[in-house]
Formats: structure tokens, sequence, C-alpha cells
């Protein structure tokens, strides 16, 4: 008798395996330098929910894999190998709310089923000019000292070994390099609820986040947390208020 092979895993996406079947899925697009573990960990506060982190090529437990760089290219290879399951959201925060949202604009060209919400955290509208020095070819200690300075700097066990150092600035600058490469193309509105959220000490300011009604037909809402850019590490339980359906 053939044994049945097992389903082959997505490496896009990280989970754990639920004993009972899902009411909801959350799909979590991490920030810079992010590991999708971190969203996993949030199921835990949301009843019901299956918690899914996206993890791209040359980041997290993909490391081996050569890093896409170029945004277009990563929502393409992700919908190649993926489907959402319904009923879904997707979440992104920093940079992931940049993929999330170039992955709902795509599966909207696609016809294909949209999220019943979107939820975005700590970023600009895309339309939004955006300036700066490039980070991605940054020595190393420059882009430490970067990290250090904007994004409240490496842990001190990974700062303290070179070979976790070695897999992480890597992705971080795969990740600058994704969003120096970014262009807005200009697009007509989502027929999607938008979630903005974003800490009210973060760098990001309300103007900018308020931009992002431009992005939808439907209900925009947006949510303050104290905190600043990584503000639902300070109480994820009033995250997870506003996460659930």
């Amino acid at each position: 008798m053939t044994t049945p092979s097992r389903p082959r895993r997505n490496p896009w996406l990280n989970g754990r395996p639920r004993t009972t079947a899902p009411e909801r899925h959350l799909y979590c697009f991490p920030h810079s330098g992010g590991l999708p573990g971190e969203y996993v960990r949030w199921e835990q506060h949301l009843s019901g929910t299956q918690v899914y982190g996206v993890c791209l090529p040359g980041r997290g437990s993909r490391t081996a894999e050569p890093a896409l760089t170029d945004l277009d290219a990563v929502v393409h290879a992700l919908l190649a190998e993926t489907r959402f399951a319904a009923p879904y959201d997707l979440f992104g925060h920093s940079l992931g709310a940049l993929v999330a949202y170039e992955t709902t604009r795509e599966l909207a060209a696609r016809g294909l089923p949209l999220p019943e919400r979107l939820i975005v955290s700590a970023f600009p509208a895309p339309h939004l000019p955006r300036q700066g020095a490039r980070l991605s070819g940054l020595p190393d200690e420059e882009l430490i000292a970067v990290l250090n300075e904007r994004y409240g700097g490496i842990p001190p066990q990974i700062a303290a070994d070179p070979d976790l150092l070695a897999v992480l600035l890597p992705a971080f600058r795969a990740d600058f390099a994704l969003l120096e490469n970014y262009r807005y193309r200009e697009a007509g509105p989502l027929p999607v609820p938008l979630v903005v959220l974003g800490g009210e000490a973060d760098s990001i300011t309300p103007d900018q986040l308020d931009a992002w009604h431009r992005h939808s037909t439907a209900p925009v809402r947006r949510h303050a947390f104290a905190g600043g850019h990584f503000y639902f590490r300070d109480d994820l339980a009033a995250v997870a208020a506003v996460l659930a359906p």
C-alpha cells in the first residue's frame, strides 16, 4: 500500500498547527528585518484566528534562498504559491504594510478573493513622497548604527554573535533595497475596508496615516496607540482588540 504523501509546506507561510478549524485567518507581513514568528505568537490573543507570518526569500528560515528586492517580484512569487484561506485579513507593519497593500492590489487586478480587511501599521500612505539616504549599501558598522538609532537596536545576544549578525544584516539590506526600489504607480482605490494603526510617539505622523483614506472606497478606521514604532510590543492586548473581527 502506498503511503499518502504529505502536502508540501508553503515556504511563504509560518504558522502553528491547529486542532480545530479556525473561524478566520490573519496573514502578517513583517517589518524590515522582522521575523514571522513574532506575529505568529499573536494567535494566543486572537481566539478562533489562524495567524500566519509571511516569510520572504532571503529572510528568516529562507536565508539560503536569493533575496528578492523588487516588490512586484515578491508579490508575483507569493501569489504563485499562495492562496489565502477565506475569510481572511492581511496585516502589514512598517515595510510589511506596503507589501500587504501591493499584494491586495494584485489580488484585485487578478479578480481573486480579497481580504475582508487590509490592516496597515506604522507606514505612510504609499503615494506620499519618501526621502532619505539609501541604507541597503551601507557598511556593516554604519548599518548597525542606523538600526540602533531608528529601530531600537539589535538585541544584545545577536549583536554579540557574529554568526547571527551575518544572518540578520543581509535581511535588513534586502528589505531596505525593497523599499528603495519601490515606485508607486497610480491606481484606483481598493474596495476593501482599511484599518490604519500607529504609535503616538512614532515618527510616522497622523497626516501620513490619514492619507491612507485615498486608497479605499470602503470604510477606513485609524487607531492610535501609546508607544513608538513598535507600539504593539508594549500592549499587544489592546492591539488584538482592534484586530479581532
